[in-house]
């Protein structure tokens, strides 16, 4: 399969670009694309973070997304290594449009990093997009990041940030999304971390804290009540798991607290999943709407 000739480049049109990237100070001349970009009816969420991202952060990353699952919002980051990459990783566990636009050129040839060809060719396969303001065959260098930092943060509603050391290239997209006049939000961190340096200047600053995925949503301006069809009749079995996951927990862990037969527990949290109740990640089971 050639992902270059099943997902050509094209360049966009200027009346198909996502509507408040024209309204920055500085937009860029042409857009280049590949797969499906669309920003009709939908609230576009830039979610970016450190490299050297912590268990916790990760842990935010995927259950703040996961709480996200069925409303009309799309995750764009960067693909770079770190929370960027995980924030596409679970915006496709939860079934949302997501759309990467990383710091180089977008033909397959010149994709940076490297090692996320394989993520930027799920995210075309599940109906996502690539956006690049950048010629196709051009290569990463140390001006094109905060380039493209501009371009993450003038697309978005709003713009979330995990995790952020003091010279992380984070606090670029943040401080351009206050430019711009874009909702910061972020997460606290713990005190004794460096990770926590950007979130923490960022609350100080005016950013508005993130503890759950209904804060998102608010900020968003959309409604924070559960999808009817996913949580309507919940059996007393499935409303006692859902009690359980207030917080993100193993699967073995919830096992034993629920103290019923494995198997039958097993198969509840299938159904769970199928539903759209839970996710399960890594061993890890969440509640998808928090």
């Amino acid at each position: 399969m050639s992902y270059d000739e099943d997902y050509p480049i094209r360049e966009l049109k200027e009346g198909t670009w996502p509507p408040l990237l024209k309204e920055i100070s500085d937009p860029p001349k042409k857009l280049y694309a590949r797969g499906v970009i669309a920003f009709d009816d939908v609230k576009i969420l830039a979610v970016v973070g450190s490299r050297n991202y912590s268990s916790y952060g990760k842990e935010v990353t995927r259950t703040l997304i996961a709480g996200l699952r069925g409303y009309p919002i799309a995750i764009v980051s960067g693909l770079a290594l770190g929370i960027d990459a995980l924030a596409h990783e679970a915006a496709l566990n939860a079934g949302l449009y997501t759309i990467t636009v990383p710091g180089s050129g977008i033909a397959d040839s010149s994709l940076y990093p490297r090692s996320h060809i394989m993520l930027a060719h799920r995210i075309l396969e599940a109906g996502g997009g690539i956006l690049s303001e950048f010629e196709p065959d051009q290569e990463p260098a140390p001006w094109t990041f905060p380039q493209r930092n501009r371009i993450m943060a003038g697309m978005s509603h709003a713009v979330l940030i995990i995790e952020a050391s003091e010279k992380s290239g984070t606090l670029i997209t943040a401080r351009l999304g206050m430019e711009y006049n874009r909702d910061i939000l972020t997460v606290p961190g713990s005190i004794f971390s460096g990770n926590s340096y950007g979130p923490h200047v960022l609350i100080r600053d005016g950013a508005t804290p993130v503890t759950s995925s209904a804060d998102i949503l608010e900020a968003l301006g959309l409604s924070t009540q559960p999808n009817t069809d996913t949580l309507t009749g919940c059996s007393p079995e499935e409303q006692e798991v859902l009690d359980l996951l207030g917080e993100p927990t193993p699967k073995d862990a919830l096992i034993r607290k629920l103290g019923k037969d494995t198997s039958t527990t097993n198969t509840l949290l299938s159904m769970m999943e199928i539903r759209g109740l839970i996710q399960e990640v890594d061993g890890v089971l969440i509640k998808v709407h928090l």
